[in-house]
């Protein structure tokens, strides 16, 4: 199990760039001072990526956890000098929109600064010229200004946290070149290096680009391709001359042209212009060298002009005073890349107390380094990380040639537009359900999650919309959406439906030990006889929401679990005692199919002999049984608020499964539906999506979920905490929302606005096909969470009306669900 350290760990730090310098800082501060820092460089600029980086921190992303690091990354700079000069320089940002597609982007992103909380505004072409007088302003159809995000100098954050570091019993020690992770009993032991052995408790890798390196020393795979990313400096300008104090450098906001995939900052009286537009150069960082003392750090690569020179066209044609200028240095910079484009945080399971601080910008690089120490010190980090977590890649995501292609592609898209809903293109298809050949055959269109090929809607339906009247969509919401995805789900709610949902984890829990463990780590009474189910949650200590699990009980010692992501299983494996319980990831053995809509029983109950009846078989009950020749483990659940059931087979068999129903449902006009269809029927009904609508920042009161947890069972992780609390004590609350108009669709992530203020966001969406109108659910303080109060909810700039709804929106006696 794994336990919180005592605060006398040893701890060895890899890296003494931004990242391992912070998390030096917030370790020692929270006590723990026996704390070595490692770095095969020299000190305070060792060639790693922090040596160059040009210090841009723009806070507003759809993440908000990354809003939250830079947030902190802000904060904690700004409060930090050395010899009377602050460590970050609040210039403001400035991200301009030369395309009527950028600067609605630039609305949405204003959206997202007001739902994390960052301050921004957007405004004219004359006010970005006043801003950077050096702008054609004819160009640009306007700009967002962040005033509040600026220039982290961050070999200066460095020597300020290693000063501070050291005050309280920490040790830094340049030219130490990692050799070796020593390790004894699945847990780390030390770190050796060309210098002598340091003893650890706990070792992080905070290496940068050269995290593979010394992932491949502790055995521990690190999915992260380093990059090259072209940076060049002019000439002194004569626009400048004078205009810049040089110890500040820069009095003009980061200046981002996203539609060149450019960006610009002064130095002094120089411009220095970063170029996204080149082709991506991967850096192999086993052939990287470390700092020899030449005046080139091993980060900085030779200058490739012919790449750049597109880049400073476009420069000049933004900045047109650059004509008259050249670019007089430039480097070819190395950073890390994701196949996600986030940082890879957390301990390793298979090998104990090596943990990761990987793929971080110096942007993110204060609030990183926060979560971790509060994770190695607490527990657990004070805010949600579920994106960062180091369990959230699939195995295969974690291929070479994965990382390769999905890290090069996040370079490309670095400053692109890309909808919420926008798979990557390769490689694909890569995981297939069973049913992958009948849906291409019935037209499936396909997007992407978790590697898994996913139906959003079929066009063999498409004579199903035909006269359907729908509001007409925005272009933006039109995206990745299809007028089908409504005949889908007035299908499902009038006759049958056949949905994929093999995608969906599903783990196996054994053991004579099983059932206590469970009921250990779980909130809600798993102490049932076989067949019955159980929705219930994974808190962590503090009550917070870590997952959402459906757990069905197949034989006394035998659970299948519903999970949400790979985060789920480590977090099993890691608690599970050593004796008495296995834990097993079943997904890629296994298919499901869900049967749903009101005729499902009638689809389903001849093919098998069996009891299907509703007494016979009741609501959120389990029944392993054939139906035809194929044996299935049939749950009695619905995510859509249908009568159905998921029925889960070998993936040998589930052709033959899909087969068998398709047959016998043509009777009953039986389709296949998509993702879309079943996103719209489950907010219908008010189910929660893990991940988008709650997470560990969340309790179960708060999140409306207080139904599945049960204290009086007994001792499970989180109940402690709980006491106490209650949805009456809740100070905020995952709230239902209608949109007054019948036309109007918002998609998530946007700022719900409480008597003109922004009071909360928007978490999933989608419109309501059965109710005619959109939904959104948002999380708001208590006080406005009153059914029938009035809100808004900003939608690219349009204040969109809103009113709180009492949930479930559809069928709230259930029905429909145990006819």
């Amino acid at each position: 199990m794994s336990r919180t350290p005592a605060p006398s760990s040893r701890v060895v730090v890899i890296g003494a760039g931004i990242v391992g310098c912070s998390l030096a800082d917030e370790l020692t501060a929270r006590g723990w001072t026996d704390v070595t820092v490692l770095e095969q460089g020299p000190l305070p600029a060792p060639g790693g990526s922090t040596s160059h980086a040009p210090g841009l921190v723009f806070q507003t992303g759809p993440s908000k956890t990354l809003t939250e690091f830079a947030a902190y990354t802000v904060q904690k700079f700004g409060s930090l000098d050395v010899d009377g000069q602050s460590c970050f320089h609040p210039v403001g940002g400035l991200e301009i929109a030369t395309t009527e597609a950028r600067w609605a982007d630039l609305h949405r992103k204003a959206g997202l600064a007001a739902s994390w909380g960052v301050r921004g505004e957007l405004i004219g072409p004359q006010q970005c010229k006043r801003l950077w007088p050096m702008l054609d302003e004819t160009t640009l159809y306007g700009g967002f200004h962040t005033p509040d995000d600026g220039l982290a100098r961050a070999v200066l954050a460095c020597r300020a946290q290693i000063a501070r570091a050291e005050q309280r019993g920490a040790r830094f020690l340049d030219r130490h070149t990692v050799t070796g992770i020593e390790r004894a009993d699945g847990r780390v032991t030390g770190v050796t290096t060309d210098r002598g052995t340091f003893p650890a408790d706990h070792v992080v890798s905070a290496a940068g680009f050269w995290g593979p390196v010394i992932g491949a020393m502790a055995g521990v795979d690190i999915p992260l391709l380093p990059l090259a990313h072209q940076y060049a400096t002019t000439a002194p300008l004569p626009e400048l001359a004078g205009v810049n104090d040089p110890r500040d450098e820069a009095s003009k906001p980061i200046l981002r042209f996203q539609d060149r995939d450019l960006y610009f900052r002064e130095h002094t009286d120089r411009i220095g212009i970063g170029s996204y537009a080149h082709r991506p150069m991967p850096v192999d960082p086993f052939t990287v060298a470390t700092f020899d003392d030449s005046p080139v750090m091993p980060s900085s690569l030779p200058f490739t002009a012919a790449d750049f020179a597109p880049s400073w066209q476009d420069s000049v044609g933004l900045l047109p005073a650059l004509g008259a200028s050249r670019v007089a240095e430039g480097f070819n910079g190395v950073f890390s890349f994701t196949p996600d484009g986030m940082p890879v945080l957390g301990e390793s399971r298979e090998l104990r107390g090596f943990w990761l601080a990987e793929a971080v910008w110096v942007t993110h690089s204060a609030g990183v380094a926060k979560a971790v120490a509060e994770w190695m010190t607490d527990g657990r980090p004070a805010i949600d990380i579920h994106e960062c977590d180091l369990y959230r890649f699939e195995d295969a995501q974690r291929s070479p040639a994965y990382i390769a292609d999905r890290g090069a592609q996040n370079f490309i898209e670095v400053y692109d537009v890309i909808h919420p809903l926008q798979p990557m293109e390769q490689p694909r298809p890569l995981r297939t359900s069973p049913f992958y050949p009948r849906q291409q055959e019935l037209g499936a269109y396909f997007l992407e999650g978790g590697g898994w090929e996913r139906p959003h809607w079929y066009e063999a339906n498409a004579p199903l919309a035909e006269g359907l009247q729908l509001p007409e969509r925005d272009a933006w919401s039109a995206r990745y959406w299809s007028p089908i995805a409504a005949a889908e789900a007035r299908a499902t709610r009038e006759k049958v439906a056949l949905y994929d949902m093999t995608p969906l984890r599903r783990l196996e829990v054994t053991g004579p030990g099983a059932l206590a463990f469970l009921q250990r780590m779980t909130s809600n009474n798993l102490a049932k006889k076989p067949g019955a189910v159980t929705y219930t949650l994974l808190l962590d200590e503090t009550g917070g929401i870590r997952s959402d699990l459906t757990v069905a009980r197949l034989a006394p010692d035998r659970f299948q679990v519903g999970a949400n992501s790979g985060a789920d299983l480590d977090w099993l494996l890691r608690h599970a005692p050593d004796e008495g319980v296995q834990v097993r990831d079943s997904t890629s053995g296994t298919c499901c199919v869900g049967v749903w809509g009101p005729l499902a029983r009638a689809l389903v109950q001849p093919l098998t002999r069996d009891d299907f009846s509703h007494p016979a078989f009741g609501y959120f009950r389990a029944k392993q049984t054939y139906l035809g020749h194929v044996p299935v483990t049939a749950m009695r659940l619905s995510y859509v608020g249908e009568l159905g059931w998921e029925l889960y087979t070998t993936a040998d068999m589930g052709l033959r499964l899909w087969d068998m129903l398709w047959e016998a449902g043509q009777e009953h006009g039986v389709i296949a539906a998509g993702r879309s269809a079943f996103n719209s029927l489950r907010l219908e009904k008010g189910y929660r999506a893990w991940g988008h609508d709650m997470t560990t920042e969340h309790d179960p009161y708060e999140a409306g979920v207080g139904f599945a947890v049960r204290p009086a069972k007994g001792d499970f992780v989180g109940r402690a905490a709980l006491e106490g609390r209650s949805e009456e004590t809740a100070s905020r609350r995952l709230t239902c929302l209608t949109l007054d108009d019948p036309a109007a669709v918002v998609l998530g992530k946007e700022p719900v606005l409480v008597d003109g203020t922004p009071a909360g966001y928007v978490t999933s969406a989608a419109y309501g096909y059965t109710l005619g109108r959109g939904i959104a659910y948002a999380w708001l303080p208590a006080a406005a969470a009153v059914p029938g109060t009035a809100v808004h909810i900003e939608y690219f700039g349009e204040k969109i009306p809103a009113t709180v709804a009492q949930e479930p929106l559809f069928d709230p006696q259930m029905e429909r669900i145990r006819r």
